[in-house]
């Protein structure tokens, strides 16, 4: 079906606790991975503090990215980085260098910078005080993105304000798999919404005019199949998933400023079944809502896999497995729900799979299979369907810090070597070592 216009976008992309370390230089702030990792609550105990020493290796990790011919690079700011204590007074102007470091270097090399201002590492210090459950994070967070808009903007056009928030939600404050093991998940994302919408209203009223870039948020989704396609209950319960993981955030920002319909209703079904007062979606105002309605100027995905649903099973698949197909309807799905309606074009911000590591750094069919289904299926999108994707985005450039899975699972086009304290592979002829994905 030929290939993509000329003037998509290619990018791949890494977070900032999963390759910085440099933990605790120069001042940085605790973030809640750091806490986590020190705890022991990591596979063989392992710790975000050297990571991929990406701290010290500003200049290796675009060469790499030279390398790869990357004319993107989707990338985090730590917020404890930044504000250590997560608010401005306590700005660390070395961390800002250095930030202002990988930007610089990126432009130099004709590789235009993507940021995103939150991926999961909140600072402990806003953590402490209640995090994403304490309404008062909403203010915090407009300062730090504002500060970011301001000093970055003039070399940064686009902008992510949040990455997978729906993982902070449910896996941080649900099921606590991630920090900071919170208790109230529907409140978090109330905050995270009016936080995205904040964030988008001070770029769009101060910087916009000035920068001319865009900023918009990368929600997180698998498609969803029902098992029994004849089952009305198991069609039901799939669309319930979707509502669930992507109507929960996108139908705010992409519809109408609230919360889905039917993600209402379930929860007022629950508590009538249970004959107990259950936790309630809040309520947005009027104000509210046409303050969150229409916040965005792309609709960024993060999407890995598909999973079949029934009424009575929730799953009956592993976190990642090869479901290509699912990525086109789970595309076209966006398209019909929210884009039609918001006429934005969709990016594509995060997409791979790991394998595990068996001594081999060259063993990775698998993903690279896994790699070209999956662009496969997003230019029959582009093609077939007509929809408008405008980017692709690798996960990520190097293996890196994946959360309770440690240093275990590797994402990277490129192979580091956590054995090593300076972070090279092959016995220190170079830092990483490529994988061919293409």
């Amino acid at each position: 079906i030929g290939s993509f216009p000329v003037d998509f976008e290619w990018s791949v992309s890494s977070e900032s606790f999963k390759v910085e370390g440099g933990w605790a230089e120069h001042g940085k702030g605790e973030t809640i991975w750091d806490r986590f990792s020190h705890e022991d609550r990591v596979f063989e105990n392992q710790t975000t503090d050297l990571a991929c020493d990406s701290y010290h290796k500003v200049d290796y990790d675009v060469y790499l990215l030279r390398g790869l011919m990357a004319p993107n690079y989707q990338f985090s700011v730590s917020w404890a980085c930044i504000f250590p204590t997560g608010r401005k007074e306590s700005l660390l102007e070395k961390a800002v260098a250095y930030y202002d470091k990988i930007i610089d270097t990126l432009l130099q090399s004709s590789i235009e910078p993507t940021v995103a201002l939150h991926h999961w590492d909140l600072p402990q210090a806003l953590q402490d005080a209640g995090g994403w459950e304490n309404d008062s994070i909403v203010e915090a967070f407009k300062e730090f993105s504002d500060f970011c808009f301001s000093h970055y903007g003039d070399r940064v056009k686009t902008w992510i304000t949040f990455g997978s928030p729906w993982v902070v939600s449910n896996l941080g404050y649900g099921t606590g798999e991630h920090p900071p093991s919170g208790k109230d998940p529907i409140i978090v994302t109330h905050n995270i919404l009016k936080s995205h919408a904040e964030a988008w209203h001070i770029y769009n009223d101060n910087y916009r005019k000035l920068h001319g870039g865009k900023v918009g948020i990368a929600l997180n989704s698998d498609w969803v199949e029902p098992r029994n396609p004849s089952s009305d209950q198991d069609v039901a319960a799939a669309e319930r998933y979707l509502n669930f993981m992507l109507g929960w955030f996108a139908h705010p920002i992409f519809v109408d400023g609230d919360y889905p319909a039917m993600l209402k209703e379930q929860i007022e079904k629950k508590k009538d079944l249970c004959g107990k007062e259950l936790a309630r979606l809040p309520v947005f105002t009027e104000a509210e809502k046409q303050r969150i309605q229409g916040t965005t100027d792309f609709f960024g995905l993060n999407h890995h896999t598909s999973r079949l649903i029934s009424e009575s099973l929730n799953s009956s698949s592993d976190w990642i497995q090869s479901v290509p197909w699912g990525v086109r309807r789970l595309l076209n799905y966006i398209s019909l729900e929210y884009t039609s309606i918001t006429k934005v074009p969709i990016y594509i911000t995060g997409n791979g799979m790991p394998t595990e590591y068996n001594g081999d750094v060259f063993s990775d069919t698998e993903r690279v299979d896994y790699l070209k289904a999956y662009i496969n299926e997003a230019m029959k999108t582009v093609h077939l369907d007509e929809i408008d994707i405008q980017r692709f985005t690798v996960q990520s450039l190097m293996d890196g810090f994946e959360g309770p899975q440690g240093y275990s699972q590797r994402f990277g086009l490129h192979y580091v070597n956590f054995e090593d304290p300076d972070r090279y592979a092959n016995n220190g002829s170079h830092s990483l070592t490529a994988h061919i994905c293409a």
